[in-house]
């Protein structure tokens, strides 16, 4: 197949099945750490006024689940998008971490903004750092370079 046209399958495969195990995660959360005592939002709410405003009744616990949606979408599509891609692996690993930490950035800050311990745990922890653990466990590796690893 020609390199460009599986790098494209590559890309696009990385960001559906990544956001396809993000909104599993997320639509399942509530019934893996159910929120506070009082507090509801309707998940189907696409202006996402209901969740902003129970937000602030969220206890920490609460905001385990959006974690770990965010970093394993991110982690699940690198690791595709390395396994399918043909040049470039590191670079598309990465590409796909900036895909969903600039999916990240609009749901901390415009969608649904929580506290600030969050938003820095997430945007420093669920993106960048899971596209390269999902290189790596796809087997990606770094190009040879002209360093000798003999140091003399």
């Amino acid at each position: 197949m020609n390199p460009i046209l599986k790098n494209i399958l590559a890309v696009i495969a990385g960001v559906v099945i990544g956001s396809i195990v993000n909104m599993f995660l997320v639509s399942i959360s509530t019934t893996v750490i159910p929120l506070p005592e009082g507090v509801s939002f309707d998940p189907n709410d696409q202006t996402g006024e209901s969740l902003k405003a129970a937000l602030p009744f969220f206890e920490p616990k609460n905001f385990i689940m959006p974690f770990l949606a965010h970093a394993l979408g991110t982690l699940v599509g690198a690791y595709v998008t390395v396994k399918v891609a043909a040049t470039k692996k590191f670079a598309f690993a990465m590409g796909m971490g900036g895909w969903f930490f600039i999916g990240g950035i609009m749901v901390n800050f415009f969608m649904a903004p929580g506290p600030a311990w969050f938003t820095g745990v997430d945007l420093l922890f669920a993106y960048f750092p899971m596209a390269w653990i999902g290189f790596k466990l796809a087997g990606g590796h770094n190009s040879k370079s002209n360093v000798s690893p003999v140091i003399q």
